[in-house]
Formats: structure tokens, sequence, C-alpha cells
């Protein structure tokens, strides 16, 4: 939700001079006015892991003995992979900056935006929507298929379970013999046309998979996905940022169990520290205009051990400087029109224009 604040509403803030006045936030000494934020640059890194479940046949024992299937297990396992590592960049409101706003009937700056954080956004115009990061949807699941549904009376009454892996072996072979013999159209009974071939093909396929399951066993594999918000205030080298168990999946930062992935930040020293001087060279007030965010780059670096998953660069608001944006802007010599980037905090566009 966006505040609005307007000048009719702040009327008992306005003072004798004609343009906006800023002075820093101190609790009990700041004047009545807008109090707002500049925000600094949080990182949204999402994480996808995969859960393997691998449930061992009833006839696992026997999958060498009558399939000649090697190494078949015969527990039951789960384990754990990291799929996929993504990120994006989001502001959060900077509490060491923070000011006042001031307003009077001479200033033009009535009509300020303010984040739902405080944060400012936007003055005499709309702030830029911020994406709201799409919702998780894990793929649907197949319903599973119970392979004793395709057992013949034969094999439901064997005597024992040995007896029961070799009837159901059988059977298997006699599908592949039927699928095999359908493929090169010696069938005693071949279908009429290619759907009808297909049908049958795939019901057969569908068979031999959910009896070869009970010699086999069966995997699942569900996907998760996890959100770390990081709001790096210097730089860092290999920073632990979640630890995955291949058993438990992620666990606590201090679980030695789990395998440590690091974020590394790097400052590009990509804008030098600069004080605000007027054209003349003097240094600007700090209590005449609007205080924005000349933001630094940064690239953040995912790895695990020494094998990198990731590498981004991005522009973060506390990795800069503040710049002072002169009050002149905001007098009634002009209809001055600022946005702000949400997420840094720098200038998006401003357009002054002198009234006609």
């Amino acid at each position: 939700m966006i505040k609005v604040l307007t000048a009719a509403l702040l009327a008992i803030c306005c003072g004798a001079n004609a343009q906006t006045t800023i002075n820093k936030y101190r609790p009990g000494v700041t004047p009545e006015g807008a109090v707002y934020y500049l925000p600094k640059t949080a990182l949204r890194i999402v994480v996808q892991v995969e859960k393997t479940t691998y449930t061992p046949g009833d006839f696992c024992i026997y999958a060498d003995r009558f399939l000649r299937l090697k190494d078949v297990e015969t527990e039951k396992t789960v384990s754990y992979k990291v799929t996929t590592i993504n990120m994006t960049s989001t502001g959060v409101a900077d509490t060491s900056k923070c000011y006042s706003i001031k307003l009077n009937p001479k200033s033009s700056a009535t009509n300020i935006r303010l984040a739902d954080d405080g944060t400012l956004t936007a003055i005499n115009t709309d702030p830029i929507p911020q994406e709201t990061p799409a919702e998780f949807k894990p793929a649907p699941r197949k319903p599973a298929v119970n392979p004793r549904q395709y057992m013949s009376e034969d094999i439901l009454a064997a005597g024992s379970t040995a007896k029961m892996a070799q009837l159901t072996a059988q059977e298997i072979y006699d599908i592949r013999e039927s699928k095999s013999l359908l493929t090169k159209g010696q069938a005693d009974f071949m279908p009429k046309d290619g759907e009808q071939l297909k049908l049958m093909l795939e019901q057969l396929d569908t068979q031999d998979k959910a009896l070869t399951s009970l010699f086999a066993g069966t995997t699942e594999k569900d996907t998760t996905e996890h959100v770390f918000i990081v709001c790096p205030e210097k730089e860092t080298d290999k920073e632990i940022l979640f630890r995955l168990s291949r058993r438990l999946g992620i666990v606590d930062k201090d679980d030695l169990s789990g395998t440590p992935y690091y974020i590394s930040v790097k400052d590009m020293h990509s804008v030098p520290a600069a004080e605000p001087v007027t054209p003349t060279g003097k240094k600007k007030p700090q209590n005449d205009g609007i205080f924005v965010n000349v933001p630094g780059k940064i690239t953040a670096t995912l790895s695990k051990g020494n094998r990198m998953m990731g590498r981004f660069e991005l522009y973060a608001g506390q990795f800069g400087h503040t710049e002072l944006l002169s009050g002149e802007l905001f007098n009634k010599r002009y209809t001055t029109k600022l946005t702000l980037n949400p997420t840094t905090g720098s200038v998006a566009r401003l357009d002054a224009e002198q009234p006609k």
C-alpha cells in the first residue's frame, strides 16, 4: 500500500522558507513533516532442492536372479541435491539514511510517495511498480500405479514370494515379446491403424514398468524452493549462506552434517566517494533538497567449496553514497517530478518543467 502525503495534510508544517527543507532525522529534534528512508539493496537468493526417494520393490532380492538387474538396492533411501540457484535484488529501508521533509505552500513537493516501510519512491508522480516474485508451484505428480493390478491369477495364487517373483518375471518377458511382435508387425492380432497400435504399445509399456518396479523399485522426485535474504553491508569472502545434507536436506548453518554453500560479495568501487558541491565549488547546504542514493556496483558469487554456482553483478545503494538534489528543483518556478529506483534509491527519472 502506498502512503500519500499532500500539502493540505501537512499545512501545519509550513515555514517561512520558500523551499523544501531537509534535516537528518533525530528523535525529538526533527521538525514536523514527512520522514522518509532511502533504501539499501538486499539480495534475494532462491534455491531449489530436489528430494529423491527410492523405495525397493517387493521382489528386489530376486532382481538379479530373474531379470538380471545388477546392484538393486534393498533399503529405502532419501537424498537431496541443489538443482538451481537464482538471485534477484530488492530494496529495504536503510535506517541509517532517514530524513524529514518540511513542506510549505511555496514548495512544489506536494505529493510524496512512500512505500510501506517508509522508503521514498516518488514525488509528484507515480512510483515504479515493484514486481511480486512468482509463487513457486511444484510440478504435478503422476498418480502412482499399483503393479498388483497387472498380476495374473496364477501369480496371486503362488504359495511363496519366490514363486510369485518367478511368475511375475515370466509375465514381464511375455509383455516384452508382445511389444516386439507388434513393433515388427508379426503379432497374431495386429491393430487396424496406427492410433490403435500406439495405444496398445503404451498399455504394454505401462504394464512392463509397473511389474518391473516390483524388482527394480520406484524412484520419486520432489522439488522444494528455499528463499534466503541477504543484505550485505561490506565485502565478505565465503560467508556461509546455508548447508545441505545429502540425507536431511537444508540444515542449520552450524550443522556440520551439511555441505556449506557460500556467498561472497565484492565491492567494484565503481562510484568514488564525493562531497556534494555547487557549480561554484562551494559545499551544498545539507538542509535544502532531496537526498538520493548513488549506488555502487558489486559482484555476488555463490559457491560450493571451490566450485562456483553463480556469479551476479548488480548495483547496491549501501555501496555508493548519497547525493543532494537541490531544493531549487522543488520551488514554485518548476513542476518537478521525481521517481526513484525502489531497489537502489537512485534517480530513475527526473522531470523539471518550468510553468508557461
